[in-house]
């Protein structure tokens, strides 16, 4: 007989089950859990259905993170754009929410939030203010390119290259973590956005990159780099997660070419979808701009059980910290960043 169980988010079962699931998606991966959870103090786990041979029929990872005005709180996860319960059924979906929300309420914890939305019950609190964007792959590269919008992405793409930008994938942790790093800060004061610790990016070094779940690409122009961009890739799945650009050089459209190097390597390598992530509804230039790129537009929900507070929208929440942000020398807003980002989520 199967029941609940709680299991290390590294354990094999949990691996197993992840590797074997068509629907999981790069953020599903044990070593975005984990990675979370050591540069932020979280304590990182799954819930799953485990049957007596130790099977895993359905589970949801989770992070347990603690706030100092909501207490314990569940989150299926931070800093993640989706991640839906992984189950073989919708009935098991249902058993599995059922269970885990008992044990919430056994434990003490004041909310569990799931970043995808959850069979409808009475105790299930859904919302939505952002939208996603996914781009369908296929071996065909040229139709691909071809989906685009002429003027807003494929004419900035050759006249890209025609004016000397070269775009590389980065080979070592210094590519990341200094050179990235740096148009990262510049980029998100220029926003007014807080920034991730620069330890952040060691980790993702270690977790994600070396081993190949995901990669960097830059680019140049002559000797200085201009651009650049994370990516996580698994499953038939690529999703764009940070951009950082250096707005003088905008005019040669560096990080459309370097989009488009992404996007073509994963139809040579045999990827099914390019996800360009989160944006909140209210970001109408940046919802056009990803749409240029002929991509199909959805709402992004996500549930949440127990205390349901008042929501301030993301938009909302970053007009009100972007003049702060945009005032502050960047020794402080990496400071802000040490100590405060494990709170943004």
């Amino acid at each position: 007989m199967s029941e609940l169980t709680a299991l290390e988010i590294a354990d094999k079962r949990w691996t197993s089950f992840v590797q074997a699931s068509p629907e999981a998606v790069p953020f599903h991966r044990p070593e975005w859990a984990q990675l979370l959870a050591d540069c932020y103090g979280y304590r990182a786990f799954t819930f799953s259905r485990v049957d007596a041979v130790g099977r895993i029929s359905c589970g949801l990872p989770i992070l347990e993170v603690k706030s100092p005005l909501r207490g314990r709180q569940w989150v299926s996860l931070p800093f993640t754009d989706y991640c839906p319960p992984l189950a073989e059924s919708e009935e098991e979906i249902g058993w599995l929410i059922e269970q885990v929300d008992a044990e919430r309420r056994a434990r003490g914890i004041s909310q569990l939030e799931v970043r995808a939305p959850l069979p409808k019950k009475k105790n299930v609190h859904q919302h939505s203010t952002a939208v996603t964007h996914t781009l369908p792959l296929g071996p065909d590269v040229e139709a691909v390119f071809r989906s685009f919008k002429r003027k807003q992405v494929r004419q900035p793409i050759l006249k890209a290259a025609r004016e000397g930008v070269t775009v590389r994938r980065a080979e070592f942790s210094g590519d990341l973590v200094d050179t990235f790093y740096e148009l990262h800060v510049q980029t998100r004061a220029r926003l007014g956005i807080p920034v991730q610790p620069r330890r952040y990016f060691r980790m993702l070094w270690r977790s994600l990159i070396d081993p190949g779940l995901a990669f960097v690409l830059l680019a140049s122009v002559g000797k200085s780099t201009v651009a650049g961009a994370v990516f996580m890739a698994w499953n038939g799945t690529i999703t764009y997660k940070y951009n950082a650009s250096r707005p003088e050089f905008w005019r040669l459209n560096a990080n459309k070419l370097l989009l488009w190097t992404a996007i073509r390597w994963g139809c040579e390598n045999g990827y099914r979808v390019f996800d360009f992530g989160r944006t909140d509804v209210e970001n109408q230039g940046l919802r056009a701009f990803k749409m240029g790129w002929g991509a199909t537009e959805e709402p992004l929900v996500y549930s949440t059980m127990g205390d349901v507070p008042a929501r301030v929208s993301t938009a909302r929440l970053t007009a009100l910290l972007r003049p702060v942000i945009r005032r502050m020398p960047p020794w402080i807003s990496r400071l802000v960043g040490e100590v405060a980002y494990k709170y943004a989520r």
